[in-house]
């Protein structure tokens, strides 16, 4: 299936999770923010968010700065 990440069209297999698709991009799980479809997924929720064709993720991640 084909999933737009941060802009770019990625694939994944049928049924991957929100969880699957940050382990595959080798996405650190601390200071990330995950949003599906315009929605905020809470960290506890990745596990359970089942991806469909077309979907949009959007993966920010906090940096420190001034």
């Amino acid at each position: 299936m084909d999933v737009e990440v941060n802009g770019e069209e990625r694939r994944f297999p049928e049924g991957t999770t929100l969880a699957g698709l940050l382990e595959q991009l080798g996405t650190a799980r601390r200071g990330v923010a995950v949003a599906v479809n315009g929605t905020v997924v809470t960290r506890s929720e990745w596990q359970n968010v089942v991806l469909i064709d077309g979907a949009k993720v959007d993966i920010l991640t906090a940096v420190q700065g001034g």
